[in-house]
């Protein structure tokens, strides 16, 4: 059985458990949290694991690992349903999945964190959560001009790009983003949490 060191609040390790139980693949959970789980993963043992120190990370029973939360779904996905077929809505998929780190997570996912968490408190000012918010209402907006048009992300069927984006988008509101005044992000929500198999942030394995 596989290990996935993952932190249970974590966007970018939701993505992880929620493709693995829609894929009813089985898995040890270890969680890392922000109340000491940081030193665990920058102790020399986990480093040795993972150098860059963080979560999610898979451990296969062959004591190989894998991380970055994006390519572990792609991994996990390959083969499946939620990667598709078509060489251009595959693209498009991976044009969707690099559009999350690269835009989405590091405005709407920082902005909800810094005001979240205790350790964080000294990132709540005006000077940094103000562009946050620019940018982050930029990347949703960007979001909802495509989903007014399309009921995924990658077009009509569900992909790993909507889990990779869902993960953040869905808690949005803890960064003080609105999505109930944006139609299409809401709608998609509600697609996405239909799925089946589908898990919330909280679920952890038996």
């Amino acid at each position: 059985m596989i290990t996935l060191y993952s932190m249970p609040s974590s966007g970018n390790s939701y993505k992880v458990r929620l493709l693995l139980a829609q894929l009813e693949i089985p898995f040890q959970h270890i969680g890392v949290e922000y109340d000491g789980g940081d030193e665990f993963t920058k102790s020399d043992e986990f480093k040795r694991k993972n150098p860059t120190a963080k979560v999610p990370l898979v451990e296969f029973e062959d004591g190989q690992f894998l991380s970055e939360s994006n390519a572990i779904l792609l991994y996990f996905a390959e083969g499946t349903q939620f990667v598709p077929e078509d060489k251009l809505t595959r693209a498009r998929m991976f044009q969707w999945m690099f559009f999350e780190q690269n835009f989405h997570e590091g405005s709407v996912a920082t902005r909800a964190a810094n005001l979240k968490y205790k350790d964080r408190e000294h990132l709540r000012t005006p000077e940094i959560l103000g562009p946050l918010l620019e940018s982050g209402n930029k990347a949703l907006d960007v979001m909802e001009t495509h989903l007014l048009k399309t009921p995924y992300l990658a077009g009509d069927h569900y992909s790993v790009a909507d889990i990779a984006l869902y993960a953040y988008t869905h808690s949005a509101e803890q960064g003080g983003f609105d999505l109930k005044g944006r139609s299409g992000i809401s709608a998609w929500l509600k697609r996405v949490a239909a799925q089946p198999k589908h898990v919330p942030l909280e679920w952890l394995p038996a």
